[in-house]
């Protein structure tokens, strides 16, 4: 494992169009899964232990925030040949045992979908308004030891009810960190 920090965000940046294949077998593409008043798409994975230290609460925040219009998309991109405790099967199990009722958890088989949005990171969250605009580029919350620091609401969730709000993400955003993405060797 390797801690790796996401990049500051790029705002404005279009999001890139992609079709992939989800835990339920079916094709999900951006443009038929994006929310109206805005989209979250995250890079994760089923092993990493910073995924896993947020898992919980994160599933709870999407689930909020499609009351406001979000919808949340999950993408897989790790290469589950070295690491098979990412697999199609595990990906099943692991969405089965955190209740990702209202996420999307889709497999980035060719590594395509995290190479042309630049992640780096699992998880790597990328927030877009209502035009797919990037407006967030920042962490779920502060962790320390695995552990969150604060409770309330988390940083993500405030940024994307902002940007449903106004279109605009905020100024200030600290990077998120977690496990490298396992890149094809």
């Amino acid at each position: 494992m390797v801690l790796t920090k996401t990049p500051i965000c790029e705002f404005g940046k279009k999001a890139e169009d992609f079709s992939l294949k989800s835990i339920n077998n079916e094709f999900i593409s951006l443009s038929g899964a994006k929310g109206i008043n805005g989209t979250l798409i995250m890079f994760i994975c089923n092993h990493c232990p910073y995924v896993k230290a947020i898992i919980k609460d994160l599933v709870e925040d999407c689930k909020n925030l499609q009351k406001e219009g979000i919808n949340s998309i999950a993408i897989m991109s790790n290469d589950t040949k070295n690491y098979p405790e990412d697999s199609f099967d595990k990906m099943i199990e692991f969405a089965k045992n955190n209740n990702f009722d209202n996420l999307h958890y889709l497999i980035d088989e060719s590594q395509e979908i995290a190479k042309k949005y630049g992640a780096v990171c699992t998880p790597d969250f990328f927030g877009y308004n209502k035009n797919l605009e990037l407006q967030y580029r920042g962490r779920f919350r502060e962790l320390k030891d695995l552990k969150p620091v604060n409770h309330g609401e988390s940083e993500l969730k405030l940024a994307m009810k902002l940007i449903a709000e106004t279109h605009r993400g905020p100024q200030k955003q600290i990077p998120s960190m977690g496990c490298n993405i396992k890149w094809f060797k």
